[in-house]
């Protein structure tokens, strides 16, 4: 059995001077972007951060230990990118990225130059209103249908929105769906997922390690680059959660017998650490989450984290130094180095916390 690590809180401590946003800035050559979906989905290499180790994601269940709990995000993308008219004639690229209520919804319009509160626009039975200016592009619109709700329509309207730095193209879109995709309700996958197969779980449970799940709707905010300045005035835009009963249950019995919990994914780490108190209490249910994980955050919950390679300036690559610590910078170096592919179809991680 092992001990529960955490991060030192002298890393990148939170006093003076504040962390500016250019300390969590790199050199991501294009050459290094996945633009390709690799098959089989577990063919993809995996990094052992703490030692530098190369493998593959089939190695994963080799780095675990029997009793530790895998826990993944269960979100499904929704296909939510839908071509709209005007009612003057002009096209709009509508992406809803979160539902605010039965009729309103948070959403990304191209171009957005000349859209204003009042636009009017339709999608076959989607009748869509402008009801804010828009922001970086984003406006809440007021969605009438003819009785359908608008998630039961989406998938005969909408494509699923692959990500803006992805120019390829995917013989189908559920290659950006995980194998645990089941709650509609996300803008993007949550990609450290993407990497598993049955027989990857199949080992995984051979070996005797648990798998639980929680749900997580996924914003595009979290892929964002920060603005410039501090880092601690980046706002945080809040993301939907749920955190089953069955889940805290594994999750107490992990700690209870000093087995890991390997969380699969940032957004899984986000999860676990809202839902759980100063003293690493658990609680089921459904909330919402503006964590920002930043260095010199103490993990209360998380013992390893499986993730992607994430891009520069973004709340991602923020929460990837508070885990490792200052050796990040070697660790992406040394994987770009290493010819790992990078971002949402590339290549995994692997960090034990504290290590």
């Amino acid at each position: 059995m092992r001990q529960k690590g955490c991060l030192l809180p002298v890393a990148f401590p939170l006093s003076s001077p504040p962390m500016d946003t250019a300390l969590f800035d790199y050199d991501l050559p294009s050459s290094a972007i996945a633009q390709s979906a690799i098959e089989p989905r577990d063919a993809a290499r995996l990094l052992v951060a703490n030692s530098l180790e190369n493998r593959l994601f089939t190695d994963l269940p080799s780095l675990l230990d029997p009793g530790d709990l895998v826990v993944v995000n269960n979100t499904r993308v929704r296909p939510a990118r839908v071509h709209a008219t005007k009612e003057t004639g002009g096209a709009v690229e509508v992406l809803l990225t979160k539902r605010i209520n039965e009729i309103l919804w948070e959403a990304l319009v191209r171009p957005a130059r000349r859209i204003r509160p009042g636009t009017a626009m339709r999608a076959d039975s989607l009748r869509m209103t402008v009801t804010t200016e828009p922001d970086r592009g984003v406006v809440v619109l007021e969605i009438v249908t003819d009785g359908h709700d608008v998630d039961d329509l989406l998938p005969g309207l909408g494509e699923v929105p692959l990500p803006p730095y992805f120019h390829g193209t995917l013989d189908d879109d559920e290659r950006y769906q995980t194998m645990f995709a089941r709650a509609t309700g996300s803008a993007a996958a949550p990609t450290a997922a993407l990497h598993f197969t049955p027989e990857i779980v199949e080992s995984l449970q051979s070996r005797g390690v648990h798998i639980t799940e929680v749900e997580l709707d996924v914003g595009l905010d979290t892929f964002r680059p920060m603005a410039g300045g501090p880092i601690a005035n980046h706002e945080m835009h809040r993301e939907r959660y749920t955190v089953p009963s069955s889940t805290v249950d594994a999750i107490e019995e992990a700690k209870r017998t000093g087995s890991r919990i390997v969380a699969v994914g940032t957004t899984v780490v986000r999860t676990l650490e809202t839902a759980a108190d100063d003293k690493g209490r658990l609680a089921a249910g459904s909330g919402s989450t503006d964590l920002f994980i930043v260095p010199g955050y103490r993990t209360k919950i998380v013992d390893a984290v499986v993730t992607n390679f994430h891009a520069p300036r973004t709340t991602l690559i923020v929460m990837i130094a508070a885990l490792i610590g200052p050796r990040w910078r070697d660790v992406y170096a040394f994987a770009l180095d290493s010819g790992y592919r990078f971002l949402s179809f590339g290549d995994a991680m692997f960090i034990e916390v504290g290590s």
